[in-house]
């Protein structure tokens, strides 16, 4: 830290030696961990669980995604889903308005996306149940 002059270790993109050692230590990780082959691994398991609940879930229009990138297009708007989901303890986020973006970091572990699947499920069975018979399908 003495190295560094007053002000010059305040910005993201500086290119300061604290900046550099920590984006160093990000591709360190990347590469040391495997990072990049597990996201492959784990997402082609996530996805997989999820074009389950596709089959099991009329609401799920489309599964999508690489890696750990993954979305699921619904046939109705996603507030409801995010929101339940949120109360039951998994963060989910909107890709516009009826595709649910799952983001997990790539340290995720099985019982972690089983837990995910499981949560998602459970939401989306009772979003099918309150609109059973519901004319607000979207194409």
């Amino acid at each position: 830290m003495s190295a560094l002059k007053v002000g010059e270790h305040s910005t993201t993109f500086s290119g300061s030696p604290l900046v550099c050692a920590a984006g160093c230590g990000a591709i360190d990780a990347l590469v040391e961990d495997n990072l990049s082959e597990r996201a492959a691994e784990m997402g082609a398991y996530f996805k997989s669980e999820l074009v389950r609940l596709q089959s099991q879930h009329k609401i799920i229009k489309e599964v999508r995604g690489l890696g750990l990138m993954l979305g699921m297009e619904l046939r109705y708007e996603v507030l409801n889903v995010i929101l339940e989901a949120a109360e039951k303890g998994l963060l989910v986020l909107d890709a516009g308005r009826n595709v649910v973006r799952l983001l997990p970091p790539l340290v995720i572990e099985k019982a972690q996306i089983d837990r995910a699947v499981s949560v998602l499920d459970e939401v989306l069975g009772e979003e099918e149940n309150e609109r059973a018979g519901s004319s607000t399908i979207l194409n």
